[in-house]
């Protein structure tokens, strides 16, 4: 696997930001903030959702249709995301657009003005938006267990917000959650591409050298009271759906690397992983059933998920729970061991396949960690891990006695 040599820099308003020069006729370009929905008060629960889409709505030189056209019409992608932590506007261009879309991204993020008519129609949208995730059970399940789960913490409140609190909104709160948390040192901006460095840095410098100034934020320091519970609900759907799980570690704990690889081993995103072999490929009792670990800056949690027909629910649930105690009892084999880890270090070298996704994973660990790993760094940390590490985060981890189920049941 070929290193990567990205260059972190500090502009004058001391904006961070990272260069990783890849030969290719596209770039990628994103400003990642620490802005995501843990950081709304209580009153502004799916804002930072709301911002991302308004933020395309109209700045002080430029109506909406002038921003969604402006890379567009030459080819080029204009997007944005949010996560609990993270609010990111990225986009993709071909290599002679590099100042335009800089420029655009600039004008974007200094210079909205969120026009209420512009306000009243996005609402409609994100109402819409919330009304289709309704709908799909399969996402809804997930939001559902993080409400459980984080009960009474931001973490645990839907990103998309309520109905009633996205009629809520107004251009004074975002103008106020823009003036709080879009701010330079709370910013980093990554790039992928193959401009030269020199020229990145000068357009960084010549664009947002005047972006608003404020502190760089830290994660709220509330408590987080974990408690197991078992539920289920009767919903009008086709198939069953269950999800079960429980806190892991966070970014920032060392035992996140053996979570990874336990992680891959129970039900990742290979055809091997020990969930599909079994609920899947021996007894077809599932098309969908994965296993995924979530950190967060203090915390983190773990999920098994999957679909079945009604009739088949109990059989596959008891299957997850024999898995887990298998993990939790038998020490893995000095081979089995081995191919965990080799399968887990070709995943990261097929995600590094992707420019648009490595250059948004440079941005966020900048941003959370201010600093970027070596791909050698992260590969000797996999390697490092052993069986018995493994075995104790199985038993701290997947201890029956603080699993957590969610189960939608079909009437």
């Amino acid at each position: 696997m070929q290193e990567l040599h990205p260059i972190c820099f500090e502009l004058s308003n001391r904006m961070r930001a990272v260069y990783l020069y890849a030969p290719s006729y596209v770039s990628h370009i994103g400003l990642t903030f620490l802005a995501g929905s843990r950081f709304e008060n209580d009153n502004e629960i799916g804002l930072a959702h709301f911002l991302e889409h308004c933020l395309f709505k109209g700045t002080v030189r430029r109506k909406p249709f002038h921003i969604l056209s402006r890379l567009d019409s030459v080819g080029g992608e204009l997007n944005a995301f949010t996560s609990k932590e993270e609010l990111c506007i990225h986009a993709s261009f071909t290599n002679e657009y590099t100042e335009r879309t800089i420029e655009l991204l600039a004008d974007i993020s200094m210079n909205s003005i969120f026009p209420e008519k512009e306000i009243e129609k996005e609402k409609e949208i994100i109402l819409d938006e919330i009304n289709s995730y309704l709908d799909s059970p399969s996402d809804k399940i997930f939001d559902d267990f993080d409400a459980l789960m984080f009960n009474d913490h931001p973490l645990g409140n839907n990103i998309l917000g309520t109905k009633e609190s996205v009629n809520s909104f107004g251009s004074k709160e975002l103008n106020d959650y823009v003036e709080r948390l879009l701010t330079a040192e709370n910013c980093v901006i990554s790039y992928v591409g193959a401009i030269p460095y020199s020229t990145f840095q000068k357009l960084l410098e010549k664009y947002f050298r005047f972006f608003r100034e404020g502190k760089k934020l830290q994660i709220p320091k509330g408590k987080i009271h974990y408690k197991p519970f078992t539920k289920s609900i009767k919903e009008a759907n086709y198939q069953a759906h269950a999800i079960l799980g429980s806190i892991a570690p966070s970014y920032s704990q060392e035992e996140r690397k053996g979570m990874n690889l336990l992680i891959n081993i129970l039900g990742g995103p290979a055809l091997n992983s020990r969930l599909t072999l079994s609920i899947r490929e021996k007894y077809g009792y599932s098309y969908n059933v994965e296993a995924n670990y979530t950190p967060y800056s203090d915390i983190g949690f773990w999920s098994v998920y999957f679909g079945a027909d009604q009739k088949y629910l109990r059989k596959s649930l008891d299957l997850v729970h024999k898995e887990l105690k298998k993990l939790r009892e038998v020490k893995l084999s000095s081979l089995q061991l081995n191919q965990a880890k080799q399968q887990l270090k070709g995943h990261l070298a097929l995600s590094l396949d992707s420019n648009s996704g490595l250059m948004i994973g440079l941005g966020k660990s900048l941003l959370l960690f201010n600093q970027i790993d070596t791909l050698q760094e992260i590969r000797e940390g996999i390697d490092k891990v052993t069986s018995s590490q493994i075995l104790e985060i199985a038993n701290t981890y997947f201890h029956q006695d603080i699993i957590s189920e969610l189960i939608f049941e079909t009437k």
